[in-house]
């Protein structure tokens, strides 16, 4: 597997930043400069964001997040093309050396994924870019802002403690074959767009706000399902996976919504250990987990009051 990192041709020049990152005025991180990302940059944002990631993941003997570079830069040239997203680069004498995006499409922001090449990482670069995205956040009025830390990366669980957030939920990622399990008198079927107004009182009854914009992404996706039960909507998923949350009147409602899936995006789903019975029923049904994460947050937080799945960005 490490063969696979060595394989990335590296977006940066090591001798022109190692000099960079001896240098005097390197010190003060004036030579770093914070700026909004535009599509273009997608591409040299994506080998750093895979790089780091699964440099990261292998030190710690985990899979990777991303299965291919060209993944990892699909997914940031989405992030930096959508208009509801909040993304920015770091630059060191004009060339990239990380990048950071916050999701506004609630009233809750939600940050990541953030990443800094790995020669210049432990240099501060991390903070000025999760400054750059609170500091956008306070000026929107934003009620919140979250986002799930991988448990066994250290540094960054320092990082967001010293920046305000506050640890509230252990979250593991699982991943197995389909469950193909159906619940008598549960029925999932895809998302449309009548069904924005009853998910969204769904998620105020178990968060305090709701998710319409990610769920109507979902639906334009044809990633979103809904599930009833006597005909009346009790949950839903805008996506099975990890970039995809969920919500449900009781932990059958997930259980159907799981159950239902064809295939869980790729690493896949996000599951609250401390809902035993739902974490119990998914490693019963053939599911394992591959690692942990935690929920943190700033501003507001209620616990939630119904069965639930987070997204890799809360």
């Amino acid at each position: 597997m490490n063969n696979d990192v060595q394989a990335v041709r590296s977006p940066l020049d090591q001798a022109h930043f190692n000099a960079i990152v001896d240098s005097s005025r390197y010190a003060d991180l004036s030579a770093v400069k914070v700026r909004r990302a535009v599509p273009e940059d997608a591409e040299i944002c994506g080998r750093i964001c895979y790089e780091a990631f699964t440099t990261l993941n292998h030190q710690h003997q985990f899979p990777p997040d991303f299965p291919s570079v060209e993944v990892a830069i699909g997914l940031l040239h989405m992030l930096f093309s959508h208009p509801q997203f909040y993304c920015v680069v770091a630059e060191i004498d004009g060339q990239i050396v990380g990048s950071n995006c916050m999701d506004e499409r609630s009233t809750i922001a939600g940050i990541g994924p953030i990443s800094i090449a790995p020669i210049v990482q432990n240099r501060s670069i991390g903070r000025m870019l999760m400054r750059a995205v609170m500091n956008r956040a306070a000026e929107r009025g934003a009620a919140g802002i979250r986002l799930l830390q991988t448990a066994f990366h250290n540094r960054s669980l320092s990082l967001y403690a010293k920046l305000g957030f506050d640890a509230h939920e252990p979250i593991v990622l699982m991943q197995g074959p389909p469950i193909k399990q159906s619940l008598p008198g549960w029925t999932v079927r895809p998302a449309i767009e009548d069904d924005l107004e009853p998910a969204a009182r769904i998620c105020e009854r178990v968060h305090g706000f709701n998710r319409t914009n990610e769920l109507s992404d979902g639906i334009l996706q044809k990633t979103a399902v809904v599930v009833e039960r006597q005909g009346r909507m009790t949950g839903y998923a805008s996506d099975l996976g990890f970039f995809g949350h969920a919500v449900g009147e009781s932990n059958l409602d997930l259980q159907a919504l799981i159950g239902a899936a064809e295939t869980f995006s790729d690493p896949g789903i996000l599951v609250p250990t401390r809902n035993s019975e739902l974490f119990r029923w998914c490693l019963e049904s053939g599911l394992r987990v591959v690692y942990s994460l935690t929920l943190m947050t700033i501003g507001l937080y209620k616990e939630p009051t119904g069965a639930y799945l987070p997204s890799v960005l809360y």
